[in-house]
C-alpha cells in the first residue's frame, strides 16, 4: 500500500502536471519550429503571440458569458477559441505584411529578422497589457475536476488522492487532435507538401511553381492557431498573465532546440523533455519518500533540488547543454 501511495503521489504532483505542461510546450514549440523551418528565422515574438491569441479568446469568453452562453461542464473558452485564432491570424498576417515582408523581399539575413521579431515582441506585449491589463485573469468555468482527490481516495481506499483537472484532460486530448491534424495536413495535402518543399529547398520549390506568398500566409495562420491553442490551454490550466507568457519563451525555445529546431516531431519530444525535467527537479519528494522509507529514515526536509521559482533555470541549463554538445537536437533538426 505504501508503494501504491508513493506512486499515486508521484502521479498527482509530477506525472499528470508534466504531461499537461509538456503538451502545452509541444504546441508552442511546433509554432517556433514551423517559423524556423519555413520562414528561416527564430521568432522571439512567439510567447507574446500566445498571449495575444489568449487575450482575444478571453475577451470573446467574457462576451459569451455575459450573454449566458456556456459549454456545459467544459470551459466556455473552447467555444471562443476559434474566434481567438481568427483574430490572432489576422494580426499575424497584418504584421507580416507591414513588417516582415519588407525584409523578406530584401533577402535580409536571418539575424535581422530575429531583431525585427524582438521589436514585434515588445509591441505585442504592450498591446496585450494595454487591452487586458497586467493582473492575473482566470477565465475557466464549467466543471473543475474529472476526478477529485477525495473521490479517488473513496474508490481506492488509499491515503493519497489523485486529482485530474478538466483543464489537464482537455489539454492532452486537444494536443493529440491538433498534432494529428497538423501532421495530416503537412504530409497528405497539396498545400502541406508545398510547405515542406519550400522548407527543404526554396529555389527548387519556386522553380516548381510554388507560390511563396501563399506558403508564408498559410504558415502564419497555422502558427497563430498553434500559439492561441497553446496559450489558452496554459491559461485554463494555470491562469492568464501577460508577463508569464513572455517567460514561457525560454522553455518553448528550449523544447524546439532540444528536439531539433525545424523538426516537428522533435518539437513535441522536446516539449515533454523540458516539462518533465522542470517538474521533476522542482518537486519536493518528501511525501513520496515518506511512503517508501521506514519512519526512522523518513526525511525531515522537503528533498527538493530547486525551488519552483527556478524552474525556468532548468530549461536554460538543458538548452545550454544541447547547444554545446548536440546543436542539431535529439532528432537532428537544423543546426542553430
Amino acid at each position: 500500500m505504501d508503494i501504491l501511495n508513493a506512486l499515486v503521489a508521484l502521479a498527482n504532483y509530477v506525472l499528470v502536471p508534466a504531461v499537461a505542461y509538456g503538451s502545452q510546450l509541444a504546441l508552442g514549440a511546433l509554432g517556433v519550429t514551423l517559423i524556423y523551418g519555413i520562414l528561416r528565422f527564430s521568432n522571439f515574438a512567439h510567447g507574446d503571440t500566445m498571449a495575444f491569441g489568449t487575450m482575444a479568446t478571453i475577451l470573446f469568453t467574457w462576451w459569451f458569458q455575459s450573454m449566458g452562453i456556456s459549454f456545459g461542464p467544459l470551459p466556455t473558452a473552447l467555444l471562443a477559441l476559434p474566434f481567438g485564432i481568427a483574430v490572432s491570424a489576422l494580426f499575424l498576417l497584418g504584421t507580416d505584411r507591414v513588417v516582415y515582408r519588407f525584409y523578406r523581399k530584401q533577402k535580409a539575413a536571418p539575424v535581422i529578422l530575429v531583431i525585427v521579431s524582438l521589436g514585434v515582441m515588445f509591441v505585442m506585449n504592450g498591446v496585450v497589457r494595454f487591452i487586458i491589463g497586467t493582473d492575473d485573469q482566470r477565465f475557466a468555468d464549467g466543471a473543475r475536476f474529472i476526478i477529485s482527490a477525495g473521490d479517488f481516495k473513496e474508490m481506492t481506499g488509499l491515503e493519497e488522492g489523485l486529482a485530474i483537472r478538466v483543464s489537464q484532460g482537455i489539454t492532452l486530448v486537444t494536443a493529440i487532435i491538433v498534432v494529428a491534424l497538423l501532421f495530416y495536413f503537412l504530409n497528405k495535402t497539396r498545400t502541406g507538401k508545398s510547405m515542406r518543399a519550400f522548407s527543404d529547398n526554396e529555389d527548387l520549390a519556386l522553380l516548381s511553381g510554388i507560390n511563396p506568398e501563399r506558403v508564408v500566409m498559410v504558415t502564419w495562420i497555422i502558427v497563430a492557431a498553434l500559439a492561441t491553442i497553446a496559450g489558452v490551454l496554459y491559461g485554463l490550466d494555470k491562469s492568464f498573465k501577460p508577463f508569464t507568457y513572455f517567460q514561457l519563451l525560454l522553455p518553448i525555445f528550449a523544447s524546439a532546440i532540444v528536439g531539433g529546431l525545424g523538426n516537428p516531431i522533435g518539437a513535441i519530444a522536446g516539449g515533454f523533455v523540458i516539462a518533465f525535467s522542470e517538474v521533476t527537479v522542482t518537486y519536493a519528494f518528501k511525501k513520496v519518500l515518506g511512503h517508501l522509507l521506514p519512519d526512522s529514515l523518513a526525511p525531515d526536509g522537503l528533498v527538493q533540488l530547486l525551488s519552483t521559482d527556478y524552474k525556468f533555470a532548468v530549461s536554460f541549463v538543458i538548452l545550454i547543454i544541447v547547444l554545446l554538445f548536440r546543436p542539431t537536437g535529439l532528432f537532428k533538426g537544423k543546426s542553430v
